[in-house]
């Protein structure tokens, strides 16, 4: 029997099925781009584009198992029939892949994935592990069990990039599942996955440079935009669509007139939002999703339940209620630097209620 993978977002109009083929006009905002969203956004509230605002997190998660610069992404899964048993899926790079709930406890640790980055679809969950296939990189797939919340592991794929960050997509046109491993040597592929029981078919469909390092992406169903984050000089916007071609429009840039200080790291959206970590100035850029324009920044801080996040690498978040705990959505980002309060010591991950930052940029 075939798995069907969920698309996380509404249907899309006629027009904008039609435009799936090529780049999404995302301009690049300069630093006097206005805060305005376009007429068919929600509007943000008043908020200052220059002044940074803080949040705190009510959640973080066991610490990894290994010391040092371990942990990296986090990918949120949402249960399909009782959304306050969700998980998160975390990289631990230095050697597994691990589950929380949304206590932040750890429920599974996979041993053997270095996988670097990882991202979900549905019950599909896939890592980009640099260290897999001799060092030639390889994508892990899993299938996630509602029943149980544990990953089992289906096929390990390698790749013509060295497999370092990771998005996936599921095609609003042809209902089909994607994933872009991109490496730091800046290329970038596009596999086609068909999940059938536990086979895996893989099928590269597209290949293409950047030009340097590359790690964060993010692939919008909503919109058929895929933004990948170059590290050392911003936010780029491709068509998600396998025959969109490499023609790019900038969403926001690490240089002068630009909001972003490298690395430019995690990219993930919610509700009307897109938000980027831009781990030089250890904080997070807010961008509407429709029209592109820069909103504001936010930094987590450090609250009676966490410390802040520092020097972030990846970030996900979802609007999807998630129970008591997080009644509006859950923003995750991975903290480099673990202290009180709470746990101290290996890297971990940060759980912030989404309400927190959509109460200051909309969303």
């Amino acid at each position: 029997m075939t798995l069907t993978v969920s698309v996380r977002a509404a249907a899309l109009p006629a027009a904008v099925l039609a435009a799936l083929a090529v780049p999404a006009a995302a301009p690049a905002h300069a630093a006097s781009a206005p805060t305005s969203v376009s007429a068919s956004a929600s509007a943000a509230p008043s908020v200052s584009a220059s002044a940074s605002v803080s949040v705190t997190a009510t959640v973080e998660t066991a610490p990894v198992s290994h010391s040092g610069d371990a942990a990296d992404d986090p990918a949120i899964w949402v249960h399909p029939t009782d959304p306050a048993k969700s998980v998160v899926v975390g990289t631990d790079k230095k050697g597994a892949l691990e589950v929380y709930d949304l206590s932040g406890a750890r429920i599974q640790r996979i041993s053997g994935d270095h996988g670097n980055n990882v991202d979900l679809r549905g019950n599909i969950v896939v890592s980009a592990d640099d260290e897999a296939a001799g060092g030639n990189g390889a994508m892990h797939v899993y299938r996630i069990d509602p029943a149980t919340r544990q990953l089992k592991r289906l096929k390990d794929i390698p790749t013509e990039v060295t497999a370092h960050g990771i998005c996936l997509y599921t095609s609003p046109v042809s209902g089909k599942l994607y994933a872009f491993p991109n490496s730091t040597s800046g290329r970038v592929e596009q596999w086609e996955l068909a999940v059938s029981g536990d086979s895996v078919t893989a099928t590269s469909v597209r290949l293409w440079d950047t030009g340097s390092a590359v790690e964060g992406c993010y692939a919008d169903e909503t919109s058929g935009r895929l933004y990948l984050g170059e590290e050392d000089a911003g936010v780029w916007v491709y068509g998600a669509e396998p025959g969109a071609g490499t023609g790019r429009t900038r969403l926001d840039s690490t240089g002068s007139g630009g909001h972003l200080t490298a690395d430019t790291e995690g990219i993930t959206a919610a509700g009307n939002r897109i938000y980027v970590s831009s781990q030089g100035s250890d904080d997070f850029t807010v961008y509407d999703r429709a029209s592109g324009a820069y909103l504001g920044r936010f930094s987590v801080a450090n609250g009676t339940a966490a410390d802040d996040c520092e020097d972030t690498d990846g970030i996900d978040a979802t609007a999807a209620g998630l129970g008591p705990a997080f009644p509006n959505g859950v923003f995750v980002c991975q903290d480099g630097s673990n202290g009180a309060p709470g746990t101290s010591g290996n890297q971990n991950f940060k759980l912030v209620p989404l309400q927190r930052i959509t109460a200051r940029f909309g969303g």
